[in-house]
């Protein structure tokens, strides 16, 4: 495909390079507006039975007061939806006004109870109508049409009734419940995801229904940002109204991985200006989802009018697959080698051995022996303050031009120029050499850094749309043929741990799901100073949050993934508990995903590309999957874990945890 015509087929969003939200008709939601020219709205969901009228709405004010705009509860059967009226009378008897949103699988009939009470529905067009079997069927386009008739013949009587009730809806795709008839015919992809949303908008639009809001959800960032990306493609070349969108990515997980996953899908839809209403999905109390959510979205509050970005008149990337960028290999970097990680520890003088566990590396001094850590940092950058004691075989030093120069072990040292330095340097290192560059000066820099074999460029921005800024870089650089690995560097000022990790997945977690990036450094910012204890607490975090970047951007591994779900109504066992007590038992099995559902409408559906499942499927009872394939049915939750651990056993995927 030709750049340039790629270009012109791109039209997901206002522009590559100028931060510029998506116009969007309107939905009103009761009191709230989602889309159009609104502030971005932040919802979240509750977690109590609702059949428990006094403890959902307990749960519904802590939300509303944490900043949640919109509840969603979910509603699996006709009585759940029924009792939506007493939570909302409830609520609205205690002054508090906010939308409810009913959550529907499986059962119109409810979402039909459900659609004439609350403000919205949600509705999953692959469970709507269909039983899922994980059949392949074979479909002529006769029987294809015949199965469409079918489901608006079905789905019918809930666009009446949300159009004579003033209803708003959210077609709602996830990744994992895809139904039989979309997988046979379009198979396990972003494209099939938004073939099942268009096959119910169609019937709305028929109806000149469109209080309408769209999701595209998955646990895979890659996927979901792609199905995002492609559904506003679609509505535009179909002709559709450009309906407000809901970002979320399912099944995040819990503490710093479960935002640091929402943040790499949820941000890089944000950055493009797609993204009307948040939910942030997290294994944990529903209050702490939403002032996550508003971190996120808050960021672009100020972000309009921020310094030019040069336009992208031809475009190498395809939005809508992952493809790496094509690059030479530089040593360890590059290619076919996973992305590295680089660590910033500058700013500290006279390191010890026993300091470096804070970058993943343990020193053992009974044994004078180093312990290595699948999140041990690969290179640390010491700039000025070079280490005095031997590394570990596993990790690399860099140093200032100016120190390399005149240290002893020049072989096993690296050096970091900065453009100056480097054009006028007589000395570098024979196969590895660094070369720290600004967006704004790549042009240059090219007559310096074509053709060589020897660099890894550390590429970094002072302009505020980080991540576009960056994304432009590479396109420079790939304009102009240059296949030197590139390693993204941010920096963030005073902030909280959540924002650096938020911002770090947005800005670097971005360009790697484009296929950018050879590894990921995380600086600092020296108007700050910090005191030793506390500097290397922040070293700590920006080595953890490096490797959780990658990890969530499906680009390395180094630790077990945990799919878990943020829990509800239908959850049948406590899932913060669960997923720590199975986190204790397998958190080192790395690389292996564990799917953790609360109920069988989580599961095996959500946990789509999951290597393992734990799945509530009765009271006290749990269904275990490998893949999507079930392999024990009603074991008892006291035992489960266990069976789960043999499973992945006689899979040949477990390994012993070291002592």
């Amino acid at each position: 495909m030709e750049t340039k015509s790629l270009l012109e087929q791109i039209k997901y969003c206002n522009s590559l390079t100028s931060y510029s939200r998506r116009k969007t008709i309107p939905v009103r939601v009761g009191d709230v507006v989602i889309g159009g020219e609104n502030p971005i709205v932040v919802q979240s969901m509750t977690t109590v039975d609702t059949m428990d009228t006094a403890g959902s709405v307990e749960q519904c004010i802590r939300m509303i007061e944490s900043g949640c705009q919109l509840i969603r509860i979910t509603a699996p059967s006709m009585k759940e939806a029924e009792n939506l009226q007493n939570i909302k009378d409830e609520l609205r008897k205690k002054g508090y006004n906010t939308p409810l949103v009913a959550d529907i699988h499986f059962t119109p009939n409810a979402a039909e109870i459900a659609a004439k009470i609350v403000e919205k529905v949600r509705i999953n067009p692959g469970n709507y109508a269909d039983k899922k079997k994980f059949e392949v069927i074979e479909y002529t386009d006769e029987s294809y049409q015949e199965e469409l008739e079918r489901i608006r013949e079905r789905f019918l009587p809930l666009v009446k009734i949300c159009k004579e009730h003033g209803t708003a809806m959210r077609i709602g795709t996830n990744h994992g419940s895809l139904s039989d008839r979309i997988m046979s015919r379009y198979g396990d992809t972003p494209i099939g995801m938004v073939e099942s949303a268009l096959e119910f908008l169609r019937i709305c639009e028929d109806e000149n229904y469109f209080d309408i809001v769209i999701s595209m959800k998955s646990s895979n960032t890659q996927v979901m940002v792609q199905a995002y990306r492609l559904l506003v493609q679609k509505l535009d070349e179909g002709g559709f109204k450009p309906y407000p969108l809901h970002l979320g990515v399912t099944e995040a997980g819990d503490g710093e991985d479960g935002r640091i996953k929402s943040a790499v899908g949820i941000g890089t839809l944000l950055e493009d200006g797609l993204g009307d209403t948040v939910r942030v999905s997290l294994t944990e109390d529903p209050e702490f989802e939403a002032p996550v959510a508003k971190a996120l979205v808050d960021r672009y509050e100020d972000r309009p009018g921020h310094e030019m970005v040069q336009e992208i008149t031809e475009y190498p990337i395809n939005p809508f697959e992952y493809n790496r960028r094509e690059s030479v290999e530089v040593y360890n970097f590059g290619a076919g080698n996973v992305p590295r990680v680089i660590a910033d520890i500058s700013m500290i003088e006279n390191i010890s051995p026993k300091e470096m566990k804070q970058v993943g590396h343990f020193y053992l001094p009974e044994l004078d022996k180093w312990k290595m850590n699948d999140q041990g940092a690969d290179f640390v950058y010491t700039g000025s303050n070079p280490i005095p004691f031997m590394l570990p075989n596993g990790m690399k030093e860099i140093q200032n031009y100016a120190i390399w120069e005149n240290t002893e072990d020049r072989a096993n040292k690296f050096p970091v120029f900065i453009l100056s330095e480097f054009k006028e340097a007589k000395d570098i290192h024979l196969s590895l050499n660094f070369l720290l560059l600004t967006d704004t000066e790549i042009e240059d820099a090219l007559p310096f850094i074509k053709n060589r074999k020897d660099l890894v460029i550390i590429l970094s921005t002072s302009n505020l749309h980080t991540y576009p800024a960056l994304r432009r870089a590479f396109v420079k650089l790939m304009q102009n043929d240059i296949q030197l690995p590139v390693v993204p560097k941010v920096k963030y000022g005073k902030q909280s741990s959540d924002k650096t990790m938020l911002y770090t997945a947005t800005d670097v977690g971005g360009l790697l799901i484009d296929g950018l990036g050879d590894g990921i450094m995380i600086g600092r910012d020296f108007s700050d100073p910090l005191d030793r204890d506390t500097a290397w607490d922040q070293i700590k975090l920006h080595n953890s949050v490096s490797f959780g970047v990658l990890q969530a951007a499906r680009t390395r591994m180094s630790k077990t993934e945990y799919i878990s779900c943020p829990s509800c109504g239908r959850t049948l066992f406590d899932l913060q508990e669960t997923t720590a007590m199975i986190r204790k038992r397998t958190d080192h099995l790395k690389g292996v995903k564990i799917g953790i559902m609360g109920c069988i409408v989580n599961g095996p559906g959500e946990m789509a590309d999951a290597d393992f499942g734990y799945v509530g499927s009765g009271k006290g009872k749990i269904t275990l999957y490998r893949g999507k394939e079930v392999v024990k049915r009603s074991v008892p939750s006291e035992k489960a874990v266990d069976e789960l651990i043999e499973i992945i056993k006689k899979d040949g995927a477990w390994t012993e945890p070291e002592a």
